[in-house]
């Protein structure tokens, strides 16, 4: 039998995410083909230290906030720094520092494989404004919506509530850089939206508001490169008004059917936006891609791109992918087969050049 590849299994993270992320992360180790792979785990504190140590696992949830390594370029713990370096990462991060190009940037400088998108693809997709404009200049569909800065806000709030105004009643209000529904109101009342507006802002400095519309709930799950397998729609069937993070997390209380309840050509129109909604954002490895479906008009938009979905084996995407012919087990070993593909890819690229002659050396 070939050697293992040892998986760094990364999560927690310093994003709102943190909690989120550790559950993923438990259902990961548990069904990473053992005959392939050992798992290392290694927790990122919420103060942003990389626990190796004992069970990264108990000691995240525990809250433990442990002391950085005196070596000022390594995010380990004290202690820690002759960890070796895993043949590859699983990249389990949600949120801001994993699905937003920090860590991409940082294993690129580590020279080893990653799970999941790159740098740019992570970066524009986690934010969900700037993953509209990419949309909308390949002329996919989405919800009509404002984009508002911190800066802007504080400068002219009047102007700012009144670009927001002309979207009409209902608003959904959604700090840009931010997942799992965290951050997200309705607003249902145009003196209340300053406030959400400014509670928004204390988590991202960009804040996307959306037109409300009435609405079904479809994702689609995206698993490859250039001709990805596009998994048949699913449907979250909602039980309040939103598919809030107390009924995705705690309370339950939606749920869900795969494959959705669709025309098949209705069916098909939503996997090939999929499929063009990823490659637009130069998509690699995953994405869960969601869309609304307009009741009254039958109009099919585009929500927004998740590059790391949750992942335990109850969450939508490996459901999905399970219901398309990719169970659990076998859809993280396609990831990892993945990440080794697109690194090995790098590797052949010529990164040197000499110019021949010395001028770069001064006088």
């Amino acid at each position: 039998m070939s050697q293992r590849l040892s998986v760094g299994l990364l999560f927690g993270g310093e994003s709102p995410e943190h909690e989120v992320s550790i559950v993923t992360a438990r259902a990961i180790a548990q069904h990473l083909d053992p005959a392939r792979f050992v798992v290392r785990p290694m927790g990122i504190a919420r103060n942003g230290v990389w626990v190796v140590a004992g069970d990264p696992f108990s000691r995240l949830a525990a809250g433990e906030l442990p002391e950085r390594s005196a070596h000022p370029f390594l995010p380990l713990e004290r202690g820690a720094e002759d960890t070796p370096l895993p043949d590859l990462f699983f990249n389990a991060l949600h949120g801001a520092g994993g699905e937003d190009g920090q860590i991409q940037g940082y294993l690129e400088l580590l020279h080893r494989p990653y799970t999941g998108a790159g740098l740019l693809a992570m970066a524009a997709g986690m934010d969900k404004w700037i993953t509209k404009r990419l949309w909308e200049s390949e002329g996919l569909p989405v919800v009509p919506y404002e984009g508002l800065t911190e800066e802007r806000w504080i400068r002219d709030r009047q102007a700012c509530l009144a670009a927001c105004g002309k979207l009409g009643l209902p608003l959904f209000v959604k700090p840009a850089n931010l997942g799992s529904s965290i951050g997200v109101e309705k607003v249902k009342r145009t003196e209340d939206l300053a406030a959400a507006l400014d509670r928004a802002f204390t988590f991202d400095r960009r804040v996307l508001v959306e037109q409300g519309l009435d609405v079904r709930e479809i994702e689609v799950a995206v698993l490859g490169g250039d001709e990805p397998l596009v998994s048949q729609p699913g449907e979250v069937i909602v039980a309040d008004e939103f598919y809030t993070f107390e009924d995705k997390y705690l309370a339950g209380k939606s749920r869900t059917e795969i494959p959705a309840r669709l025309p098949e050509e209705l069916a098909d129109l939503v996997r090939k936006l999929a499929s063009r909604a990823f490659a637009a954002v130069d998509g690699y490895g995953m994405a869960r891609v969601d869309f609304f479906l307009e009741r009254p008009s039958g109009r099919i938009f585009l929500n927004e791109l998740n590059f790391i979905p949750g992942f335990t084996s109850i969450s939508m995407y490996p459901k999905m992918m399970a219901a398309s012919g990719v169970p659990y087990g076998e859809l993280l070993t396609r990831l990892v087969d993945l990440a080794l593909a697109r690194h090995a890819q790098a590797a052949r690229r010529q990164t040197g050049f000499q110019s021949g002659s010395d001028w770069f050396r001064g006088k």
